[in-house]
């Protein structure tokens, strides 16, 4: 079993657990991720790690309340365990002998593309942090990318927290202000990864995207988190979830994600009648 050593709401949406996995903590790298379950009967659910502390034996996650599986989660509270959490998983991210890079987190991927700026500043890497969100209330991690970051672009849809506009809006301008990446890497919903990877084609600047698909196993056994990279299909899982994004086929893995969103509605709604019960017994 799986302590929760501490619990924190990150906005209205998105909380922030810090689980003890010892075993998990001293092997995990930024890029990767977990597989949990709440309780014995729940879902498989992939997550990928936030952050990792090998001294306290500590791996953070970060989840938005969105599905059954994660409003069930967040039931759980500190100094309760969480029934299954396996892990590392997939490929770390590659960081090495990067000298000058943007990263680009947009909402509730801003979890993910942290640890990768932590890594990268730790490194001696210059960092330059472009993080979106829709508005000032879903802002997340803001301190932490500013400990990492030479520069930090927060942007919102409705302008009610830093600047307005979207995240290729402040790429595009450091790359006309004359900064010379080695690489992108953009972290967050799929269609934005798609117009970041566009936007990068046109200056020629390499670009990894982190793929979040479907997944069920986590090993490559199922094939549920296929996807169309170059040409060639890929497993997020054992693959990635890294790849590059000029190849991805970013058009196909909106249309996959898309399936199951009826399932999902059903069992949110299965979840939400059985927390009232709950209360109300």
């Amino acid at each position: 079993m799986f302590k929760i050593v501490s619990k924190k709401e990150l906005n209205p949406t998105v909380t922030l657990m810090e689980i003890e996995a010892p075993l998990i903590a001293g092997k995990a790298e930024p890029g990767q991720f977990i597989i949990f379950r709440a309780k014995e009967d729940s879902e498989r659910v992939p997550l990928t790690i936030a952050d990792f502390d090998r001294d306290k034996g500590t791996v953070t996650i970060i989840f938005q309340i969105v599905g059954g599986a994660t409003m069930e989660l967040n039931t759980l509270n500190e100094g309760d365990c969480l029934h299954d959490f396996v892990g590392p998983l997939g490929k770390p991210s590659e960081t090495e002998g990067l000298k000058k890079v943007a990263v680009v987190g947009g909402g509730v991927g801003c979890a993910i593309a942290y640890p990768i700026a932590k890594k990268l500043h730790n490194l001696g890497c210059e960092v330059h942090s472009i993080v979106g969100f829709r508005n000032k209330d879903l802002v997340i991690l803001e301190d932490e990318f500013k400990d990492v970051s030479s520069v930090l672009k927060m942007m919102t849809d409705d302008g009610s927290y830093g600047e307005k506009g979207l995240v290729t809006n402040a790429l595009e301008e450091l790359i006309k202000e004359g900064n010379k990446y080695d690489e992108v890497i953009a972290i967050g919903p799929v269609i934005m990864m798609k117009f970041v990877s566009q936007l990068t084609k046109k200056y020629d600047i390499k670009t990894v995207v982190s793929m979040n698909p479907i997944m069920i196993d986590g090993t490559g056994m199922c094939g549920g988190c296929r996807l169309t990279v170059g040409g060639e299909t890929k497993f997020a899982c054992v693959d990635g979830p890294d790849f590059d994004g000029h190849l991805v086929d970013f058009d196909e893995a909106m249309k996959r994600g898309a399936m199951y969103k009826e399932f999902e509605t059903i069992a949110r709604e299965e979840n939400c009648n059985l927390l009232k019960q709950e209360v109300k017994e």
